[in-house]
């Protein structure tokens, strides 16, 4: 029968809402039944384990599946909406960004007494720093804490080669953000917000950007403005004082890159001893989605050789090839 620690971390999994560890928790249970030559019930188990991660993922579409009810067809082309599953105890931050977004959270859960006040929650976040490093996620994380969607801005909709016709749009997206309560996220935000003395069609970026500068400046929404960058030296210095908080993104440290490898495998045992501090050394330089993906493949080869342990060998030569590639870009 399954491990006795098994069972605990199974009941305990579902307590905290655990959906992952859960899931994760049963297959192991129904790889070591068959292990132990009881077949039939470890495909009675994994049968079940299936139809319930079916019926799952048909309620996450359903959820997902928010009614746009916007009120201009040509605003469905500007943006794409969806619900996120995700919040702050998803992610691992560094601190001070961790503060900062949890006050911005407690603000907006507050708004209507700040308001009462005269006063104005935060709500316009400039994010900044490499790829993989949470920004998109962020969005994603205080929609999720907030309890509303995320309207993410297609900003290859938005540019118009015809004179006058991004900036109507952009007006277009403004004016949503009254009637729709949301996080509005402007990712890769520097293809719009870049100098106005660069780029070749200097004309269009200028009036884009000097349009949001005026819509941004005026904006009294409940909505939360979300921009985020690769590149914030390219911004328009303009820019920056329009937002009420401008964050960067660090590369995960040693401590956060632990943090981040015991997150997504806690679900899962490993077949030795793991030196974290050892994997950390050699993971440091990774941006915290390449790390979650190895941590996601090394679970992946676990699954596809059958077996219940993760294989610590996997996960370190996972994380040196890796660092190899990203030495030779």
């Amino acid at each position: 029968m399954a491990a006795a620690d098994q069972i605990k971390t199974l009941i305990k999994s579902f307590g905290d809402e655990d959906e992952a560890r859960f899931f994760a928790t049963a297959l192991q249970i129904a790889a070591t039944e068959a292990k132990q030559g009881h077949t039939t019930f470890a495909q009675e188990l994994k049968k079940l384990i299936d139809l319930a991660k079916k019926e799952r993922t048909l309620n996450v579409i359903q959820q997902k599946a928010v009614p746009l009810n916007l009120p201009k067809r040509e605003l469905q082309e500007l943006i794409e909406v969806f619900q996120p599953k995700i919040n702050m105890n998803d992610m691992v931050l560094d601190e001070n960004i961790k503060n900062t977004l949890s006050k911005v959270i407690k603000e907006q859960e507050k708004w209507q007494l700040l308001k009462a006040h005269n006063l104005e929650p935060k709500r316009k976040l400039l994010l900044t720093g490499s790829p993989g490093t949470g920004k998109t996620m962020t969005a994603q994380a205080i929609a999720g804490e907030l309890g509303i969607a995320v309207y993410i801005i297609r900003l290859d909709g938005l540019m118009s080669k015809y004179l006058g016709e991004s900036i109507a749009k952009l007006r277009l997206i403004f004016d949503a953000m009254n009637d729709h309560r949301a996080v509005y996220l402007f990712d890769e935000f520097d293809s719009i917000g870049s100098q106005r003395n660069q780029g070749q069609d200097i004309g269009e970026i200028k009036r884009v950007l000097n349009s949001f500068l005026i819509n941004i400046e005026k904006d009294q929404s409940n909505s939360i403005i979300i921009a985020a960058t690769n590149l914030p030296e390219s911004l328009d210095k303009a820019l920056f004082r329009r937002f009420d908080e401008i964050l960067e993104y660090p590369l995960p440290d040693e401590k956060h890159i632990i943090d981040i490898i015991k997150k997504h495998t806690r679900a899962y045992t490993f077949s030795s001893k793991v030196n974290y501090t050892e994997l950390a050394k050699i993971a440091k330089g990774l941006n915290y989605s390449e790390i979650v993906r190895i941590c996601k493949d090394t679970i992946k080869e676990m699954i596809l050789n059958d077996s219940s342990l993760l294989e610590l060998s996997t996960l370190k030569s996972l994380l040196n090839s890796r660092n190899a590639v990203n030495e030779k870009e």
